[in-house]
């Protein structure tokens, strides 16, 4: 008998549903909220309000593009976190509801695991155990892996995200929201001339708060000197800033390689999307001998796809939840 899972995610801005049969993605629809750029963030309100227009539509595609009727769906698998509460909730009510009008089984899904499993929508996929370094606008982890559903942190950001300090950088220099794609195309032009300072933080912990603030301190002080300094270098910043933040992760994902002894090293999260860092994890995996994963770009930032996978899995073991199920803001892997 074949398993298909609907699978919903709306943690933050994007709306998506995803149909996944036996581990396998059938289709993956995403809707983007345009309207946060207007305001250079995520509007928590705009967001659950968009979720509410998209998510019907968003669903129906997916099923529509799996060539699937609903009586096909086995199972409905949703993000419960973390994530912003009110676009989560929007989420969790839709697939409480389709569950409930269909008497199918509801799957509850950590937003940070399956980041992870998107490791498992198609080839290769690493071998138990791997490190994987995931990143994301709100949460900066290295977790090993020993099985799908089995994972350890092992190293996390104490104070702000790789992908915050992204955005936040890219709010100085007067960049469009959302500004990591922004940066990484403009140090694709640019050349590292500037140095910022890596943060000495002890083990495997991140902290990205530091570095923000001597961009900022950095800014001021050239553009005091120079009102045009923005302009007439702005490549060259976003080149400098971004080879910062990628050698901070790089750098500690190494330690955490050669403390445990694991060479399956993975990279996963919305910024696992930054040029810089999947060829510098190619290049550290070549100068060391890993075997190194990074998922295509659509599995990379929020999709359903990744729900689903996690879904597939936790359906396997029997991990159901009741209708009395609620979203929750915080939850840690």
């Amino acid at each position: 008998m074949s398993l298909t899972i609907l699978a919903i995610e709306s943690s933050c801005d994007d709306t998506s549903a995803a149909i996944v049969r036996d581990g396998a993605v059938l289709s993956n629809k995403t809707a983007n909220q345009e309207i946060h750029q207007l305001y250079g963030g995520v509007v928590p309100e705009a967001a659950s309000r968009a979720h509410q227009i998209n998510i019907l539509p968003v669903v129906e595609g997916a099923i529509r593009a799996a060539g699937i009727s609903k009586s096909e769906i086995d199972a409905v698998a949703f993000t419960r976190g973390p994530g912003l509460i009110g676009s989560l909730i929007v989420g969790v009510a839709f697939a409480k509801g389709f569950a409930l009008s269909r008497n199918l089984p509801l799957i509850e899904v950590n937003h940070m695991v399956a980041h992870v499993l998107a490791h498992f929508a198609e080839e290769p996929k690493p071998n138990f155990p791997f490190l994987c370094l995931t990143v994301s606008g709100g949460h900066t982890q290295i977790l090993i892996v020993r099985d799908y559903l089995e994972m350890e942190v092992i190293g996390q950001t104490i104070d702000d995200a790789a992908g915050e300090a992204f955005d936040k950088t890219g709010k100085m220099l007067g960049l469009d929201y959302p500004a990591g794609p922004i940066i990484d195309k403009l140090a694709r032009e640019g050349q590292v001339r500037f140095t910022f300072p890596e943060p000495k933080i002890p083990g495997l912990n991140f902290s990205f708060s530091g570095l923000k603030t001597s961009i900022l301190y950095f800014i001021k002080k050239q553009v005091a000197e120079n009102p045009n300094f923005i302009a007439e270098n702005l490549a060259d910043i976003c080149a400098s800033v971004q080879d910062r933040i990628v050698s901070i992760l790089l750098h500690k994902l190494a330690k955490a390689a050669e403390e445990t002894g694991i060479r399956e090293i993975a990279l996963a999260g919305g910024v696992s999307a930054n040029s810089a860092l999947r060829s510098g994890l190619q290049q550290e995996g070549l100068k060391r001998g890993w075997n190194t994963y990074i998922p295509k770009f659509e599995y990379c930032t929020d999709n359903a796809a990744m729900i689903g996978i996690t879904g597939h899995y936790k359906y396997l073991k029997g991990e159901f939840v009741g209708q009395d199920v609620t979203p929750v803001a915080r939850w840690e892997v």
